[in-house]
């Protein structure tokens, strides 16, 4: 089945909203359904995937004990808000608490990638250069001769950074521009 822009947004809008704690009113208002339907998403989301749930929960638990929060390599973040009594404050501490180690390990493994593919870049004599990070992408400028082997290059090392429990999956894409590149 061919799943169209449409249905990938939703999805995506369901699976980070779920992860991040969106209530069941934001999850309606993201994705255009009852606050009813939002809630069957969310009850079936932590139904199927019962470890996301016990992720949230130990990372919870975890933070109001020690008052921060950590990724996968270590790197510290204070969540001074994670008992806090206004529920404002506190509400968006636990959001922190459960994306800060999920977006910092992206972090740490992007700039982990980005050190491989420049070592690589420099050992292999390519003229291609890497130019930009966005979020999750790297920019490169290369002439054609090369983009085929840095294209496979940047694959690699980006897939295989870390070694995790699940697959790193990267998409490559090349154009005349950063447009045409998607």
């Amino acid at each position: 089945m061919m799943v169209g822009p449409e249905e990938r947004r939703r999805a995506k809008a369901i699976n980070f909203g779920i992860v991040y704690g969106l209530s069941a009113f934001g999850l309606a208002g993201q994705i255009d359904v009852s606050r009813g339907e939002a809630q069957a998403y969310i009850d079936s989301y932590f139904a199927r995937y019962a470890g996301v749930r016990r992720f949230i929960d130990s990372t919870l638990a975890e933070v109001r004990r020690t008052g921060v929060t950590r990724t996968l390599f270590g790197r510290l973040r204070a969540i001074p808000d994670i008992t806090a009594p206004n529920p404002n404050a506190r509400g968006f501490a636990e959001r922190t608490a459960v994306n800060s180690p999920i977006q910092g390990t992206a972090a740490d493994l992007i700039k982990l990638a980005m050190i491989a593919i420049d070592r690589r870049l420099g050992e292999e004599g390519f003229q291609g250069q890497m130019l930009l990070q966005v979020h999750d992408e790297l920019l490169f400028e290369a002439p054609p001769e090369e983009v085929e082997a840095l294209s496979k290059l940047v694959k690699h090392e980006m897939e295989s950074v870390y070694k995790l429990d699940v697959p790193l999956l990267v998409e490559v894409g090349s154009g005349l521009n950063w447009r045409d590149a998607h």
